[in-house]
């Protein structure tokens, strides 16, 4: 039997609320499949399930805020009997957990016109926003509940009357995304609480190299030449398959610490996001060292637009082994980061600009980029950091082989 817990996505969160249910009892669950949607001060979050099995049991309730992990269901994964498995209690000390289907009503449950609708939080809230009559919905949810699927795809459909009775139209169809400030607020306080953390406990070395980009940049123009203008890569792509080239070499800095160094397999790089309404996220790019430049363009793509909507997967904010943080044009010429705990290390890239360089004796003005690495000291030291640079600034050298 597998304890399905709140999962950590990140160490800025200490508790989630299970806004809602993805997945019903009974339901044969595969690795990646979206089981519940969780509230986090990063946003709405969809939560995967990373086993494989049948969802035996739900024991949290919808609209509930439990800790980071909290045991929210049990998946059989044939391996033992539910009868073998400990009590919850015993599981989650300090804790009463019940099974939801034991519970004689939950609060998502709505007396109207007789009738008692089952529907979840959120599905309820984007009902609302979008004059859906909630009663001529269908719920696919545990318990037949309407989840936040069957709305949208109402909403999608336009089939669906508004409250007037009349059909919507294509612009009120959307589901509002914007986040609000409220969001924005809390996810600025909980990155200062995790950065304030890595601050204080972690003892940072900075290093700081300078890094010729007339070849790289070169190669973009050059590649971007035939492509139409959906399908052309941005400098940042290059930057960081060459980081992950680099970690491949220095593996010492693809790694946790917690209780000592723990290198992963897998290169997973976190990239910064900045927030229109304030504040940052940073998302993963899952195995950017299997990917090219032109995947790592398009996950950017796909992932920059559903950061800014709090629309990411629990993976994405809870798996990265390594940060890179990128100004761009137009900002300052270096930045020095402040890792992001449990990682060791965090990568930043200033503008790229036309500045003064030297080669073989020769002074010319070229693209150049201010590169600063902050790493942990405890994990590895100046020698290693300076060849994570030194491996860097070599792939960078040779685009093509990128």
């Amino acid at each position: 039997m597998i304890k399905f817990q709140m999962p950590n996505l990140g160490a800025d969160m200490e508790a989630g609320t299970l806004v809602e249910w993805r997945k019903q009892t009974g339901e044969l669950l595969h690795r990646g499949d979206i089981i519940a949607d969780v509230e986090t001060q990063k946003g709405l979050i969809e939560i995967e399930v990373f086993d494989e099995g049948t969802l035996e049991k739900l024991l949290v309730k919808e609209g509930e805020k439990v800790p980071v992990g909290t045991v929210l269901a049990f998946i059989n994964d044939g391996k033992a009997d539910v009868s073998e498995s400990t009590t919850p209690e015993e599981e989650v000390p300090k804790q009463e957990i019940h099974p939801i289907e034991d519970r004689v009503e939950t609060p998502h449950e709505k007396i109207e016109e007789g009738e008692r609708i089952k529907i979840s939080p959120l599905a309820r809230k984007i009902a609302e926003a979008n004059h859906v009559d909630i009663s001529l919905l269908k719920g696919t949810g545990p318990e037949g509940s309407i989840v936040k699927k069957d709305v949208e795809e109402a909403i999608s459909e336009g089939e669906k009357p508004t409250q007037e009775g009349e059909k919507k139209t294509e612009e009120s169809k959307e589901i509002p995304a914007k986040p609000s400030t409220a969001n924005a607020n809390a996810m600025r306080m909980a990155v200062a609480a995790a950065m304030s953390k890595s601050n204080r406990e972690i003892p940072h070395y900075y290093l700081e190299k300078r890094m010729d980009m007339s070849k790289a940049m070169d190669w973009v123009k050059e590649t971007n030449k035939e492509r139409p203008i959906q399908k052309r890569l941005l400098p940042v792509a290059l930057l960081i398959k060459a980081v992950a080239k680099a970690l491949d070499e220095v593996p010492d800095l693809n790694a946790t610490w917690e209780n000592g160094l723990q290198r992963k397999n897998e290169i997973n790089i976190g990239f910064v996001v900045s927030l229109r309404s304030g504040g940052i996220v940073v998302p993963a790019i899952l195995q950017t060292d299997s990917k090219t430049v032109d995947q790592i363009m398009e996950t950017i793509n796909d992932l920059i637009p559903r950061a800014r909507a709090f629309k990411l997967r629990s993976s994405e904010l809870s798996q990265s082994t390594f940060t890179i943080t990128s100004i761009g044009e137009g900002g300052a010429d270096k930045v020095f980061g402040l890792i992001y705990p449990p990682q060791v290390g965090i990568v930043g890239f200033g503008e790229i600009s036309e500045q003064p360089f030297a080669e073989d004796g020769m002074l010319g003005i070229r693209p150049i980029v201010d590169v600063t690495l902050a790493a942990d000291h405890r994990a590895t030291d100046g020698l290693i950091g300076s060849r994570f640079l030194a491996a860097l600034n070599k792939h960078l050298q040779n685009p093509e082989e990128l």
